[in-house]
């Protein structure tokens, strides 16, 4: 499967980590690409895909970027499960791309936004490969149920993964984000999950959810002399 278009920042030094992060429901990575400008660290390359346009049920089939079918957002909702293993392996071809480039597995963080964040964390998560980390923002793990009920496969096991959400988001209840962290707790180390969340934010960021952001790929992906 070929990788999907994308923006990128490149490492203002040799690149030696990479972040890749997955926008929202109707977005782009443009925008995504301008808020890691603002905490960027010069040795890491920060690459933000672009969703193939598709109908999404969700908004009355109406075509928009999107990475796969949302039939609906209740924690019983049918599942895209064709879509989101396909949008995955897409991801994957990218993340293999990077590793061709030269930046190993354990040097790229996985992460992404709302359905971004949802498909980064199943992507990280079902790899063979072990990433540095995810950074899941406002968002679910999809196909849960498809998960086991204990630890994932060894690989992943020790995953560091830095969860965040809104406490008045609307769209993706923190409700849906306190359920994830449960499930991620029981399939990774529980000690390497982190959940922030930010008090009056709806579904969107905020200046103090970047910095912990920042400090979290700092954390996993220092320079190397």
């Amino acid at each position: 499967m070929s990788a999907p278009l994308r923006a990128v920042l490149p490492a203002a030094q040799k690149a030696t980590s990479a972040v890749i992060f997955l926008h929202g429901l109707g977005d782009t990575g443009h925008g995504w690409a301008d808020a890691f400008a603002d905490i960027r660290s010069s040795h890491i390359k920060y690459i933000c895909p672009h969703a193939p346009v598709m109908p999404v049920t969700l908004n009355m089939n109406m075509a928009m970027p999107s990475w796969f079918d949302i039939i609906g957002l209740s924690p019983d909702s049918h599942e895209d499960e064709s879509g989101i293993k396909q949008a995955a392996e897409s991801v994957k071809s990218l993340i293999d791309q990077e590793v061709k480039n030269g930046i190993p597995f354990n040097r790229i963080i996985l992460g992404g936004f709302s359905q971004g964040g949802a498909l980064s964390l199943y992507t990280a998560l079902t790899t063979q490969q072990k990433l540095a980390g995810i950074t899941a923002l406002s968002c679910w793990l999809p196909l849960r149920a498809s998960f086991p009920q204990s630890p994932i496969n060894s690989t992943n096991r020790d995953i560091s993964i830095l969860q965040c959400h809104g406490d008045c988001d609307p769209l993706v209840p923190l409700m849906f984000g306190s359920l994830t962290v449960e499930k991620l707790k029981a399939l990774v180390n529980p000690s390497n999950v982190t959940f922030k969340v930010y008090e009056g934010m709806m579904h969107s960021s905020c200046q103090q959810e970047m910095m912990d952001v920042k400090q979290f790929t700092d954390k996993l992906l220092p320079p190397i002399d």
